[in-house]
């Protein structure tokens, strides 16, 4: 038996959700470029959910249905207000959240398929409300309930601010939500199935994820970004903060990827509405500072951006505070989380991988007034 550090490579399970091929990610089959194009989160959550696009009715009946579950109890505003609201990150809070979700849904623990349909439903439509009221919360502000005729990223940009958003807002959040709604046996996904290959139930597989998410190895590195663009401050001096980066070694955030060579296909996208809000909101400076950045390290290091990287300043352009980057994350990534849980649900089988033992051989005890 050798051990694979990090588990690169190693095929764990088989899934029919999504795939990583020759650089090239697909939902069910789906290239990402085309879903990003056409196809509304909506219609991404049943494509996962179901392994196929939705008819007309049921896209109508999944967002009925998420619109009338997006509702949270009292308990979980109260919960926010208790806490030391200066200093607790919002992953840490929704991570509390999201497992006292479970506490109040009375199917928590019936294991039923569709009980397990109908919590998933709840939970995909809660989280978004949960993150909008810690973020309000924050502020002083009372929370803002949803409105039923709004579409499911129009809605979390209401109940952020207050304000109904523009269409070019909800396209770009839209576009964001799909892209990272799933991607194969990524570090949480696969800390979801872990989870609930032991029978545990849907809250805990996702407050497993989150847990695993609110690592900057994994869902924090957009926030990173921001924080450099953020301290490198202009166009004029990107070059040599990054040129002084390379040189100590260090590493500098939303480049390269695990499974991904030739480049991150949903860092395009991205790039592309990072072009556009960033024009429309007066801070086209952010753009300019990203793509040096990406052109330097492409032709230095020859590592092009993954997903982190352009949103960044696209929820900058949003007005999303921005260490709301890696919750919003999580509001996306809770379609495919749920995805996988499901279909662990159905062909399941306790996960337990072994180790390599490197440690000492063979000891015998010594008795304590001998050591």
């Amino acid at each position: 038996m050798s051990a694979t550090k990090g588990l690169e490579g190693i095929v764990a399970a088989e899934s029919k959700i999504s795939s990583i091929i020759d650089d090239t990610l697909t939902y069910v089959g789906y290239n990402i470029d085309d879903l990003t194009n056409n196809a509304t989160f909506e219609e991404i959550i049943y494509l996962l959910w179901h392994t196929r696009l939705p008819k007309a009715d049921e896209l109508a009946e999944l967002k009925q249905q998420l619109a009338e579950n997006m509702s949270i109890p009292a308990a979980i505003t109260d919960l926010f207000k208790s806490m030391p609201i200066e200093t607790v990150h919002p992953m840490a809070a929704l991570r509390t959240a999201v497992s006292m979700l479970g506490a109040f849904d009375e199917e928590a623990d019936v294991m039923e398929t569709e009980a397990n349909y109908r919590k998933a439903i709840r939970l995909q439509a809660k989280i978004a409300t949960v993150v909008t009221t810690f973020a309000r919360v924050r502020q002083g502000k009372e929370p803002i309930a949803p409105k039923p005729e709004l579409g499911y990223a129009a809605n979390f940009l209401y109940m952020l601010s207050g304000n109904e958003p523009e269409a070019i807002a909800i396209e770009a959040f839209d576009k964001a939500l799909v892209l990272h709604a799933d991607h194969e046996l990524n570090a949480s996904t696969f800390t979801a199935r872990v989870c609930v290959a032991t029978l545990s139930d849907v809250y805990s597989g996702v407050t497993a994820a989150i847990g695993a998410l609110k690592g900057p190895l994994h869902g924090g590195a957009n926030e990173q970004v921001m924080k450099m663009l953020t301290e490198i401050g202009s166009l004029d001096k990107v070059e040599s903060w990054v040129q002084n980066k390379l040189d100590n070694k260090e590493k500098i955030m939303g480049f390269g990827h695990r499974v991904y060579r030739k480049g991150d296909p949903r860092a395009p996208h991205l790039r592309v509405m990072s072009e556009k809000l960033t024009k429309l909101t007066g801070k086209p400076e952010l753009y300019d500072m990203s793509v040096k950045i990406h052109d330097m390290i492409v032709e230095q290091k020859n590592l092009p951006a993954n997903v982190d990287f352009f949103s960044a300043s696209v929820y900058d352009s949003l007005g999303i505070e921005h260490d709301l980057f890696t919750p919003i994350f999580a509001v996306s990534r809770t379609s495919g989380w749920v995805a996988h849980i499901l279909e662990q649900y159905a062909n399941n089988r306790l996960i337990r991988p072994r180790a390599e033992y490197v440690g000492p051989g063979m000891q015998k005890y010594i008795p304590i007034n001998e050591r």
